[in-house]
């Protein structure tokens, strides 16, 4: 693409991956276990390379933008996920992040939900992007209850930093567990094959990827969930998206 793999924003030093365009089924097939009824198998195309952050924002990052703190899990550190934030927060935060970037408004935003399924699978097909199983060696997530076969693990019952699990294959950090990462979307019915967003209204915005309470079927690749968009909860945090180019 003629672009660098990985950038760094210039103010809040938050680093994006180049994850190029493609076509990848979005969706889980029928026959997976404990799959959702609003996760219908579909071939989607994504024209444009984008950025993704590597890492979820973090409470460090959401301090140097927002002059605050508003996680609950403190202990954890500056480097864990922010937490505690709602879908209409992270707006202000993506408009006062433009703003320390110099950058036009919009220049980073959420992720629609089909970026958000496509960077996570990094070209897998299996049910994470490690494999068709889910342990706490793996992920944060409720160790009690693993998935596909895995053998049960510590339950840590709280974010932790993020980059101390295994990358995916283009090289994004926590996408299964820690902090559930709201989408730009609004939740609903899939928005189609081609360059998909869902609706911008609604009662619910879209998340994915679970948290440090669920058990690890809530950490699928294709698992959906939404929420109202001024929720928030100690789950809740977010990544960045930037346009490629």
């Amino acid at each position: 693409m003629g672009l660098p793999l990985e950038v760094t924003s210039a103010e809040t030093g938050i680093a994006l991956r180049l994850i190029p365009a493609g076509s990848f089924t979005m969706g889980s097939p029928t026959g997976e276990a404990e799959r959702g009824s609003a996760e219908l198998p579909h071939q989607v195309t994504l024209r444009k390379g984008f950025y993704c952050g590597k890492y979820p924002v973090t409470q460090g990052q959401w301090q140097a933008v927002m002059g605050e703190t508003p996680s609950h899990s403190k202990a954890a550190g500056a480097e864990a996920p922010v937490e505690q934030v709602s879908w209409e927060d992270c707006q202000g935060f993506l408009k006062k992040l433009c703003q320390r970037e110099d950058v036009r408004e919009g220049t980073y935003r959420l992720l629609t939900e089909a970026e958000w399924e496509y960077a996570c699978r990094a070209g897998t097909a299996t049910l994470f992007c490690y494999g068709d199983s889910l342990s706490p060696s793996q992920a944060n997530f409720d160790g009690n209850y693993p998935y596909g076969g895995a053998a049960k693990g510590e339950y840590r019952e709280t974010t932790t930093a993020v980059g101390q699990f295994k990358a995916n294959g283009w090289g994004l950090y926590e996408l299964h567990g820690s902090a559930w990462e709201w989408c730009n979307d609004g939740y609903g019915e899939y928005a189609g094959a081609t360059d998909p967003a869902g609706p911008g209204w609604g009662s619910s915005r879209v998340l994915r990827g679970g948290s440090w309470f669920n058990r690890g079927v809530f950490c699928r690749s294709a698992y959906r969930y939404g929420y109202e968009p001024g929720i928030r909860y100690d789950g809740l945090g977010f990544r960045l998206a930037r346009a490629g180019a």
